[in-house]
């Protein structure tokens, strides 16, 4: 993959230079976190960390993950009505994994009340890296799909502006013209928007679940501020403030703080850490009511790596999928090798093979946000302790993908300026809303760019390890 800025990073001065630039137009863009001494006060913030450079992201790639993108919209969306699927798919996950099967018990029992919603709304992340092959020419391979609190469409929707202004200081104003215009905060909106539209109370409003530390805030404020704009009002309230504050009437309308809620959408609640006994119960509640819940219980558990490795299964997709062979294609097209670990002939004859050839693949349990995954000798070392035991099957094996490096700077608060060997992670945002049966909205929403260097195995902004970047097309 050609790489575009090798004379540049021979330029040590201009670069130092640009760096600076680079700092001050993230601040003035609002490219913006909370401090971690401070993670709940505003009035000390920093710069959220990001490249010096745009990173070279092959075209023809891009528009691949664009393309495909309404089917994966329509394939989660697929899941989450499919109570059996999701049945036999988890039936081994919920044994030996206390989050999943807690969750798997809330869908189960709203299930047996009866839905009281019956508008859906799903925000989505598919997160890819570019594959290189033996050959050298890179593909598309999917590494997972967000369904819950897919973050990040606010800050890179500021991150192209500086990116842009760093490659005029250094004299690239026609390759800065090129920088594509990104605004996923305006795509989850107009999401969120029509959901509360179809809900039909205009004194209703929009309730973000967040969590009680909130670096990432600004992210956050940036889709909160398009509501705003559409004269929807936002309330923030925490697990516990609903457990306290939130009540249904008999239509099964909810209530928090005696406002009546049109749509709950979840910045968190995707990880056990997130619950206590008081904060499942709210996540009952919530999922008992008439609110338009982004994601519903069932959208989430259609995230889950165990959904995601039955996904590959010959035949999975057309069942999920029926008459529409072009969309199976096209998700099939981005899918890395992934394998099941439970008990029996298949998982046993995978798991020997990881463990004799461990950096072949990723160990990847049951988890969302970053920094859960194992490689090398450490998925050697569980997968042997657990080779013989139930918790096997809380896992799922997958291909490694080999991403062509690339070198860069990763900017970040107090730290040098470095060059490193870097490799990328495209993330396409992705909106639906269904009412009934009929699909009113079906979208890509913007895209996400981050990078990390090489020497870290895992993990994302939000974990401190990669950086918000800006795809440059080549």
């Amino acid at each position: 993959m050609a790489a575009p800025w090798d004379e540049l990073l021979r330029d040590q001065p201009a670069l130092r230079e640009a760096a600076t630039v680079a700092v001050d137009s993230a601040l003035l863009e609002g490219v913006l976190m909370r401090t971690e001494g401070q993670p709940n006060a505003s009035d000390v913030v920093n710069f959220a960390p990001f490249t010096l450079l745009p990173s070279a992201v092959p075209s023809a790639l891009f528009e691949q993950a664009y393309a495909v993108q309404q089917d994966f919209n329509l394939l989660v969306d697929a899941i989450s009505q499919n109570k059996e699927f999701l049945e036999q798919t988890l039936a081994s996950t919920i044994k030996v994994d206390d989050f999943t099967a807690q969750l798997f018990r809330i869908h189960t029992q709203v299930l047996e009340e009866g839905l009281a919603q019956s508008v859906f709304l799903g925000i989505n992340r598919s997160d890819y890296m570019f594959d290189c092959g033996p050959d050298g020419s890179p593909a598309l391979k999917q590494i997972e799909i967000n369904t819950i609190a897919a973050s990040f469409g606010g800050l890179t929707s500021r991150t192209a502006t500086v990116h842009g202004r760093v490659l005029k200081v250094l004299g690239k104003s026609e390759e800065a013209s090129r920088l594509l215009p990104n605004n996923p905060a305006r795509g989850l909106a107009l999401g969120i928007a029509k959901a509360w539209e179809l809900y039909g109370s205009v004194s209703a409003v929009v309730m973000f679940v967040v969590e009680e530390i909130q670096r990432n805030i600004f992210d956050q404020r940036c889709v909160e501020n398009e509501l705003w704009n559409r004269n929807i009002r936002v309330l923030r309230r925490q697990f516990r403030e609903v457990f306290e504050q939130g009540c249904l009437d008999d239509a099964r309308r909810l209530y928090v703080d005696g406002q009546e809620v049109a749509v709950v959408y979840y910045r968190e609640g995707y990880v056990p850490k997130n619950y206590d006994q008081q904060n499942w119960e709210a996540r009952l509640l919530l999922e008992r009511s008439r609110a338009v819940k982004c994601p519903d219980i069932a959208t989430q558990l259609a995230g889950t790596k165990k959904v995601q490795q039955e996904l590959s299964r010959p035949g999975t997709l057309e069942k999920l999928l029926p008459g529409r062979a072009e969309a199976v294609a096209r998700i099939r097209a981005t899918f890395a090798g992934l394998y099941s670990l439970d008990r029996g002939e298949e998982g046993d004859r995978m798991a020997a093979m990881a463990i004799a050839d461990p950096d072949r693949f990723v160990l990847k349990p049951q988890r969302e946000g970053g920094g859960n995954n194992l490689y090398g000798e450490e998925l050697r070392q569980v997968l042997e302790k657990i080779r013989d035991s139930p918790e096997r099957t809380s896992y799922i094996l997958m291909d490694k993908i080999k991403p062509q490096p690339a070198k860069n700077y990763l900017l970040r608060a107090h730290s040098p300026l470095q060059v490193s060997e870097c490799i990328s992670e495209l993330g396409i945002f992705g909106v639906y809303v269904r009412e009934g049966k009929e699909m009113v909205m079906n979208k890509a929403a913007g895209h996400l760019l981050r990078t990390k260097a090489t020497e870290h195995a895992d993990g994302g902004v939000a974990a401190g390890v990669a950086v918000l970047d800006t795809p440059y097309l080549v």
